[in-house]
């Protein structure tokens, strides 16, 4: 369920088998360094990794912009 937000992170209830410090700040990043620069992104995932791969777009058309 990665990415975890901040809202996720912070909640109360934590029902994941890992600690909040570990989905925050993954055993990837380096130690105590990346811990200032942490991007939280403001959502989790949807539809997983689908969401991801097959982004949709909701922008008007080209030729609506055209009259402009």
């Amino acid at each position: 369920r990665a990415p975890h937000p901040a809202a996720d992170v912070a909640t109360d209830q934590w029902d994941r088998p890992y600690s909040r410090d570990e989905a925050g700040f993954p055993a990837t990043a380096s130690a105590d360094s990346s811990k200032g620069d942490k991007y939280w992104p403001p959502v989790s995932r949807i539809d997983n990794a689908y969401g991801d791969r097959n982004l949709v777009c909701s922008c008007p058309p080209l030729e609506a912009y055209a009259d402009m």
